[in-house]
């Protein structure tokens, strides 16, 4: 059981709501008390955004008759809307509540999966490869693929990134009913069912253009209700000296295990020295390059957003504009779970987990609190009636964001990349259309499935990680050697693509099956499992890298006259009319950076 308790005056409403959450059971499979009661306004403010979701895919559905709306938008959003829809579709619940959560586990270095861990990537997707990705008119990372080395390539990587946005929905599911059944008492089922039908009917009514038009929507509501926790939590701790103090303190009584939890790179220098058990190596080639650059400038999640631009330049600037708001968002995630250092506890004075255990896995049937389960707590502790409507709805925004854009993306490649090379190859446009409706229903059925199998994981963001270890990483290690090395051949690519996931994969198996062989895998015993997931990503990139090189050497490359379109050095980019500084994607970028490495330098 929980029961919050930071050094302040609110000791009435502390103990209430203590005793609210002590008669809370960790039952999944019925209704459990809730520990907020919505009023009608709070009701109220959910119920009009359903309505507006719902009213936005039945609107835009005359305007997704053909595949090029439905998959594509038409490729009419302008640099802004694909800027928001590109970082809004990156922040669902599972953003919000796996990251709150992983702070309250790792301390402030959950930050850099949103510094270095996706501003070099973001910048680099737009100003390098988004040409090629443009140009080339693919509707697809996979479809590049295609071109680039061949169906076979394409193949793999269309199913590892099918059934990767299948799980990755499927977490976006689990995290909204979390939220539901924590604050509200509903059940885990209902949760994941209503929420689900919901999104299925907007993006198979309105496709990606739906999609993009709710994730705006959804990123103005997520800020609206998420700065509250923030904002509040920081009066009430005395600023960010004052939770520094608190923290400092908790760690000296014994309350949370020692470590650096307040700087980003000062605890790096061991493996020992930080709660993350992580070296500086593996946060900036584990997760700066394999991790970040795999996903930012290969998931075809995010990727599909800036293919959806009306112009190459919205196309490149639209990253960049994603990357200042990117920078911004620590302050309504880490903040939270830095928050709840000091403000969660359970009822004999101990903090959620004690010294690395998880207490939902240590004590099951104790109804205790998990670290995924950290963001609703401080929402109900923060929000009166009337906010915490808002607060809620932005959470349902979040997960509607996510789930959306996993599942618009998951319809996009299984009709491209799967159904049409491999089952129907002369079907009608018509045809296409309507499989990509069905794919987008079948999507969200599997993923109610998928949602299952998270409850069982320690951390929402360990899970996730470890997903993109498996199929981001080696994704990464196939598209740099296809767009920048002229020599790379049909063979080369899908041999590393396949053995690189293989490689991934077995790492994790060898681990999980002999925890001593963490020591060859992460460098170190003292790796945590989101440390072990940066080193993993880095070997299978590298061993994606590898093989594509030596069997390349050893095949027939493709003439360069066969590259234009596709490869650095054998394209010839479209030329771009000349702009004001103020509207280069290069000046901006610039920006990007010195705010990038100032906030790198404050946190240090």
């Amino acid at each position: 059981m929980l029961e919050f308790a930071l050094a302040s005056n609110n000791s009435a409403s502390v103990t209430s709501l203590a005793s609210a959450i002590s008669q809370a059971t960790h039952s999944l499979a019925v209704g459990v008390p809730s520990l907020a009661h919505l009023s009608v306004l709070d009701m109220a403010v959910i119920a009009i955004y359903f309505a507006m979701v719902m009213w936005i895919g039945f609107y835009l559905k005359k305007r997704a008759n053909t595949s090029e709306e439905f998959f594509m938008a038409g490729r009419e959003m302008t640099a802004w809307i694909a800027g928001l829809s590109f970082v809004s579709a990156n922040l669902g619940s599972l953003e919000l509540m796996g990251w709150a959560g992983s702070t309250y586990q790792y301390g402030i270095l959950a930050a850099h999966w949103y510094w270095i861990g996706a501003i070099p990537a973001m910048l680099f997707l737009g100003i390098v490869m988004m040409p090629f990705y443009y140009v080339s008119k693919t509707h697809s990372v996979p479809g590049y693929l295609k071109l680039r080395f061949g169906q076979g390539s394409s193949v793999v990587a269309a199913f590892s990134f099918a059934f990767m946005t299948i799980l990755m929905s499927g977490v976006n599911m689990f995290s909204m009913a979390l939220v539901m059944k924590v604050v509200l008492g509903w059940d885990i089922t209902f949760s994941i069912v209503v929420s689900s039908l919901a999104v299925a009917a907007y993006v198979a009514l309105g496709g990606l253009r739906s999609a993009i038009f709710n994730e705006v929507l959804q990123f103005v509501l997520i800020w609206g209700g998420a700065l509250l926790v923030p904002i509040l939590g920081l009066i009430e701790a005395g600023g960010w000296t004052g939770l520094k103090a608190k923290i400092a303190a908790n760690i000296a009584a014994g309350a949370i295990p020692a470590g650096d939890y307040t700087h980003m790179w000062r605890g790096l220098g061991h493996f020992q020295d930080n709660p993350m058990g992580v070296h500086w190596t593996g946060i900036i080639l584990g997760l700066g390059f394999a991790i970040s650059f795999g996903y930012w400038t290969t998931d075809f999640l995010v990727v599909q957003r800036v293919l959806a631009a009306n112009s190459l330049r919205s196309a490149r600037m639209a990253p960049v504009i994603g990357s200042f708001f990117k920078m911004a968002v620590p302050f309504i995630v880490i903040l939270p779970g830095l928050l709840g250092l000091v403000v969660l506890q359970n009822a004999d004075g101990s903090h959620m987990r004690l010294f690395g255990e998880d207490f939902v896995s240590a004590h099951p049937g104790m109804g205790l609190h998990s670290y995924n389960e950290v963001l609703p707590l401080m929402l109900v502790r923060y929000c009166s009636p009337g906010l915490l409507g808002l607060g809620i709805t932005a959470l349902i925004a979040g997960f509607m964001s996510g789930m959306a854009g996993n599942v618009s993306a998951f319809a996009a490649v299984w009709t491209y990349d799967i159904y049409q090379p491999l089952i129907n190859k002369k079907a009608k446009d018509s045809h296409y259309v309507a499989v990509g409706r069905w794919a987008t229903v079948l999507g969200v059925v599997v993923s109610i499935g998928a949602a299952y199998l998270v409850m069982n994981a320690k951390g929402i963001m360990d899970y996730v990680q470890a997903l993109f270890s498996f199929f981001i990483a080696p994704l990464l290690g196939s598209i740099l050697m296809g767009m920048f090395w002229k020599r790379a051949t049909k063979q080369g690519g899908f041999w590393g693509l396949l053995v690189g996931t293989l490689t991934s994969i077995s790492l994790w198996a060898w681990v999980h099956f002999n925890p001593s062989a963490l020591r060859y895998v992460a460098i170190s015993p003292y790796a945590k499992d989101m440390a072990e997931n940066m080193y993993r990503a880095l070997w299978s990139f590298c061993a994606t890298v590898i093989v594509t090189f030596i069997v390349s050497m050893l095949t027939t490359a493709r003439p360069v006259a066969e590259l234009n379109g596709l490869v650095y050095g054998a394209t010839k980019l479209p030329t771009e009319e000349p702009v004001p500084f103020y509207k280069n994607e290069y000046y901006w970028a610039a920006m990007a950076v010195i705010v990038f490495l100032g906030l790198n330098i404050i946190f240090w």
